[in-house]
Order: C-alpha cells, then structure tokens, then sequence
C-alpha cells in the first residue's frame, strides 16, 4: 500500500514537472499574442474593408504590390473651385497635351467655367454602408454579339465615352448611362440625369465647356467642333487636369505622349467605384480601333490611336484584370 502512494505521487511530480518546462518552451519560443497581432491584420479582413463589397474593394490593398505601388487615394479626379493643383502637374498639363496657344491663365479659364457650372459636391469616398459597383464600357466591335447588356446595366453606374449609341444595340451594350466621357471634337448632347464627364486635353476644352452651355460663341479647338451641347448643368463632372498626369505617370508609365479617353476612363472609375466591370476593350496589332455601331470596319471605322500607346494601356488593363481589381469581359 506504501509502495502503491509512492508510485503515484511520483507519478504526480513527473506530470508537474513536463507541464511546467512545456510552459517554458512555449515562452521562449512564440512571440505574445499582442506582438503578433500586426501580422494577421496585415491581410484584410471583412470587417477591415473600406466599403461594403461582400467580395472586395478596389481600396483595399491586400495582396497586390503592383496596384499599391500604382494607386494612389489621395487624388482628386474632378475639378472642384477648391483643387488644389499641383504646379508641375499643370505646367505638363498646359503643354505635352494638347497646346491651345490660349493666353489665359487656367485659373481665370477655370474661375469662369464655375460661373456657369456649379462645383462638384459628390463624395467618392467608400463606405462601409454601400457597395458601388460601376461597367466601364468601351466601343470596341467586340461588343457586337456579346449579349452583355443586362449584365452592363445591372451595375450603379454606367459609363460610356465620345459617340457611344445605345439604340438598336441595347442586348449588347445596355441602355443606361449615368456617365458620359467626352471632349469638344467627340461631343455629343447628354441626357437630363446623366452626368457629362469632361476630359479636358487642352485650356481650349474648359473654355468651350463654359461656351457651349451659355453663348455658343467657340465654334473651333483645332477643328470646328459643336458649339452648344445639352447636359445638366448640375451633374457636369470635369476631370482634373492633374489627374492626366497621375495615369500618365502612375499608369501608362510615359507610354506615348498621354493616355488614351479609354485609360483615363478606367482610372477614373478605380477611384470613383468600390468594384469595377469593364467592357469593349480591344484593339489590333497596329492600335486600330473597331467601333461597335460602324458596319463597315474598313471606311473610316478604324482610328489610329497615334498619341497613345494601345499596346501598353491594353497591358495595364490585363494586369488589373490579373490583380483582381477589375472584371474584364472580352
């Protein structure tokens, strides 16, 4: 019976004491749950993202260095009486585009624009409250057939550019449009609701903005161009002459003299939407375009993008794709 305790309180001590260097082990070897914490923040999780998304959001930057090293939140992509414009951005601005020979000052152009057109009071900032998915939709021929309307209509905002048509097209390429991207030679009325997004490539543009919602009077940039133009004043967007340079920096890398209405369209969306779809990209081997409305793609229906560099941008639009940061429909 003595014999039986002494067993078993020796067995007692040996489990005491493998508990106790198990303890010691384990102190010397993991770091505090508090120091290890930064680690597991370091990818995102749902209730760390920046807007409502189930999936994901363009904002977040987990899991992609070569989007950070990109993106950059802090930019403003319209105009607003307050913008702060950044020198250097504006002087390229003002002369790699497209030259004017204007006299003016940007801020006298920009200060009458505002007199015809309120400043911009939309917030794009995400919300964790909403999901704000946005279709950028090119006009690329490969949307003929596509079937992609209801899809392109399904998302908050629809954009579209220059001579876009959506009647007799819709099973393709939708029917809404909540923005609308052009500049005076690609011109075209606007219907009430829907947003003009003026791409400002030359001090001549901002001018004819102001002229064509009041007296008409600029009839010419480089060529004759529409002198008045339908759109709610109260919904004109214009792209910030800065934001140029952001993507022709920060995107298109310098490829090409500026980036194409189709590149700044889609950087735009990234900063404006919490997820984005594009749709109707595609160019040939030469940079040639096919629009989908054209019958015939050999008169007149092919444009060289001259200025831009087709090649680059479609690559850019394959790594967002790769990066998961855009949808893109082919």
């Amino acid at each position: 019976m003595l014999l039986r305790k002494k067993v078993c309180a020796a067995l007692i001590v040996a489990i005491l004491f493998l508990m106790l260097a198990s303890h010691s082990i384990q102190r010397r070897h993991f770091l505090p749950l508090s120091l290890t914490l930064p680690i597991i923040q370091a990818t995102p999780t749902n209730w760390e993202r920046t807007c409502g998304c189930i999936e994901s959001c363009i904002s977040d930057f987990g899991g992609s260095n070569w989007f950070q090293q990109r993106y950059d939140k802090t930019q403003e992509p319209v105009l607003r009486t307050n913008s702060i414009m950044d020198p250097d951005a504006l002087k390229w601005w003002l002369v790699h585009l497209q030259q004017s020979g204007n006299d003016r000052t940007p801020e006298d152009v920009m200060a009458e624009m505002f007199k015809v057109i309120p400043s911009p009071t939309v917030d794009f900032r995400p919300l964790t409250s909403r999901c704000h998915t946005c279709a950028v939709v090119g006009n690329s021929g490969r949307l003929r057939q596509s079937g992609n309307g209801k899809i392109i209509d399904s998302h908050d905002s629809v954009i579209r550019m220059n001579k876009a048509v959506t009647r007799g097209f819709a099973k393709d390429v939708g029917n809404r449009t909540t923005h609308h991207f052009l500049y005076p030679e690609s011109a075209v009325d606007v219907d009430h609701g829907v947003s003009l997004v003026l791409l400002p490539f030359k001090l001549r543009d901002i001018e004819w903005l102001t002229s064509a919602l009041s007296t008409g009077k600029v009839k010419m940039t480089y060529m004759r161009v529409k002198d008045r133009v339908a759109a709610d004043k109260n919904k004109i967007l214009v792209v910030n002459p800065v934001f140029f340079k952001y993507v022709n920096d920060h995107w298109t890398e310098r490829h090409g003299r500026y980036p194409s209405t189709g590149m700044l369209a889609i950087i735009f969306a990234l900063h404006i939407c919490d997820q984005v779809s594009v749709f109707g990209y595609g160019a040939d081997e030469q940079g040639n375009w096919h629009h989908y409305w054209e019958e015939n793609r050999y008169a007149g229906a092919f444009r060289k993008t001259g200025v831009h560099s087709a090649e680059f941008e479609t690559q850019i639009i394959h790594n967002l794709a790769k990066e998961g940061k855009i949808r893109l429909y082919l």
